[in-house]
């Protein structure tokens, strides 16, 4: 499962980030990171983007981005 698919008010566990080259270190700065737990906070309305809550803080991104991330719920 990927982290677009997560419902809000949900935790998973990252299991592999995604993406290639800087768009994976972003991913990586941003502390997306095997074994990191995360709560979907929000959705827009339209649907995109997705506010997560992870390592204490929160973190906005888009749906495209969350599809790179595989995650396993808890």
């Amino acid at each position: 499962m990927t982290l677009d698919m997560v419902k809000i008010g949900q935790e998973a566990v990252i299991t592999k980030v995604g993406g290639a080259g800087e768009l994976r270190c972003r991913f990586l700065d941003m502390g997306l990171i095997p074994k990191t737990k995360v709560r979907v906070r929000k959705v827009a309305p339209m649907g995109d983007p997705i506010e997560i809550e992870l390592r204490g803080y929160e973190l906005t991104i888009r749906k495209d981005d969350a599809r790179q991330i595989e995650v396993m719920g808890i």
